[in-house]
This record gives structure tokens, sequence and C-alpha cells, in this order.
């Protein structure tokens, strides 16, 4: 798996070779650079960890600063590994958006957008009483029975109910690379990516 790391940009729209119209991710992917080599002999795997985002140095630990000095380059914000680059990486080496080729696919991971707490109708699709009659005046959106009373005496693990909604690890597979523009670093996939405009991105094809 190699890749690069990148932000979400926001979404536009462009036209295929069939001359329709496709809704694509803009996607800002590195430059990254190369913070640490993974070895066999000194870390029982191998694989090259990337950094992307510059950060003051204020904002980083002395153990950090070292670490990062070791690749010649200033804190980054955010750091991920990536294993079977076709070429040895050496420290310091900036990656750029040519590790990608125009038309291949490629997996996206990212952070969904937090909603807070939230009741069972936007969390699970609850469609509630769904009528106002019968004095039911309060009961609109509640979740309705969760279990019995004697028997089973519990609320089984699993139940749908209200909570904590998004804030989560997500992945989206085979996302076609639709666009690539070197100059500004930006990569176009076909279809949406998880996170809100701004949010960090990690970018896998695995060849």
């Amino acid at each position: 798996m190699s890749g690069l790391i990148g932000k979400k940009i926001g979404m536009t729209s462009i036209f295929d070779q069939d001359g329709k119209m496709v809704p694509c991710t803009v996607i800002e992917a590195g430059p990254c650079v190369v913070t640490q080599v993974r070895t066999l002999e000194n870390d029982g795997y191998e694989a090259i960890q990337l950094g992307y985002d510059e950060m003051k140095e204020s904002r980083a630990n002395k153990p950090m600063l070292g670490h990062f000095r070791k690749a010649g380059t200033g804190p980054k914000k955010i750091l991920a590994e990536f294993s079977r680059f076709e070429e040895r990486k050496q420290y310091g080496q900036t990656l750029t958006v040519e590790v990608f080729v125009e038309g291949e696919y490629i997996d996206v991971v990212g952070v969904t957008k937090g909603k807070g707490f939230q009741g069972v109708v936007k969390r699970h699709g609850f469609g509630g009483v769904g009528d106002s009659t019968h004095g039911q005046h309060n009961r609109l959106r509640a979740p309705g029975s969760v279990g019995a009373s004697s028997y089973p005496s519990k609320v089984f693990k699993g139940m749908r109910m209200a909570g904590r909604t998004g804030n989560a690890r997500r992945k989206m597979i085979n996302l076609q690379i639709m666009k690539l523009i070197p100059e500004k670093n930006l990569v176009v996939v076909k279809g949406s990516v998880p996170g809100p405009k701004g949010s960090y991105l990690i970018l896998e094809r695995w060849s």
C-alpha cells in the first residue's frame, strides 16, 4: 500500500470522456516528506512514514523536533505510514501527486462530520409515530418500546437508540482519479469522501 496524505478542498463536477457530468471531490495531496524509514532489521517490517502540513516548532515537543530534524524538515501536523512503494525512499525525500496516475482507483480514508448527540430519527432513520392524533403531542420523534418487562428484564446490547453521531473513521474504496493537477498538488476523484472541507485524508493505492 502506497499513497499520500492530503486535505479535502471541496466538491465540483467535470465531464468524462462520454460527455456525462460526474460529481468529484478535489483533494490537495502532498507534498509529503519522508520522516522515517522502517526496515526489517530495526522494526520488523518495511514501510515509510510521511509527514504533511507544516506546524509551528513551538507546538511540537523535543522528541518530535528531533524526529523531524533527522529527516531535515520542520514539524508536521499529520503522520502516516505506507508500504509497497516501488522505489526505496530516503529521509527527507518529498513525494507529490505524481505517485498517482490518472484513471487508476484509490481508497480514501477520512473522519466523518461530527453531528453530536442525536435522536433516533436522525441517527437511525426512525419514522416516529407519524401522526399527532389521539393526544400524542410529544411522541412524534420518540423511539418507542426498547424491550419487554418481566422477560428478559433488560435492554439488549446493540439496540438502536439515541447517541453520538458522526466523527468516525471511514474508508471510501475504489474511487477513480479523474484528473491530476501536479502544479497545484491537486487530485480530483470521482464521488464523495468523508469529512468536512479542510479535513485531513489518507489516499491509498494498492500497487
